[in-house]
């Protein structure tokens, strides 16, 4: 499966939901399919879109947080696992799409090419709702079942490793910061 498909398939809906996302390769292919306020692309922080995306899903529970993660980065804050499913935040969807690699970076091997299972971890560290989507189909059927159920859950996907076209995004890093801030503001009220 192709990551840039998976995101095409559920683009939709994403447009009323607050979306936090790496950087690197699924931003880069989330811009490419028109950038909204309500993305936020985290730079500089390798494997803490996931604790960013808890943090609002606690302080925001009427609206749904979704964090667009990679295998690399999830390996880099593991424990961000254990502490969703401490809280367990009915209004959290995470997704990691697994390429087997640091794209972004090289190329170079996770853990995962080697046999970890992030699904797994996510079921051991108590995460109430974990789901594996390898195909177009059943990765759009997850994210939907998971926005209506409404219970913390981890979705992780096999993609390709391939790279998006372009890394380029037009929105700066500190205009994407005062956009997504101002319309979780107006989203408050």
């Amino acid at each position: 499966m192709l990551r840039i498909e998976a995101l095409q398939a559920i683009y939709s809906e994403l447009e009323d939901r607050i979306v936090v996302t790496i950087m690197g390769a699924v931003a880069a292919e989330l811009y490419s399919l028109g950038h909204r306020t309500n993305f936020f692309y985290l730079e500089h922080a390798m494997g803490l879109a996931s604790s960013m995306g808890l943090g609002i899903a606690l302080s925001m529970p009427e609206h749904q947080v979704i964090v667009l993660d990679g295998d690399g980065s999830l390996l880099m804050n593991l424990g961000t696992l254990t502490t969703m499913a401490r809280y367990k935040p009915a209004n959290l969807l995470h997704i990691v799409f697994d390429n087997e690699s640091l794209l972004s970076v090289g190329g170079f091997p996770t853990a995962t090419s080697s046999g970890t299972d992030l699904a797994g971890i996510a079921r051991s560290s108590g995460v109430p709702s974990v789901k594996e989507a390898n195909t177009i189909q059943s990765f759009q059927e997850s994210v939907i079942e998971a926005l209506k159920g409404k219970t913390l859950t981890t979705i992780v996907s096999k993609v390709e490793a391939i790279s998006p076209k372009s890394f380029h995004i037009d929105v700066t890093l500190l205009e994407n910061r005062f956009q997504f801030w101002r319309r979780l503001q107006v989203m408050q009220k």
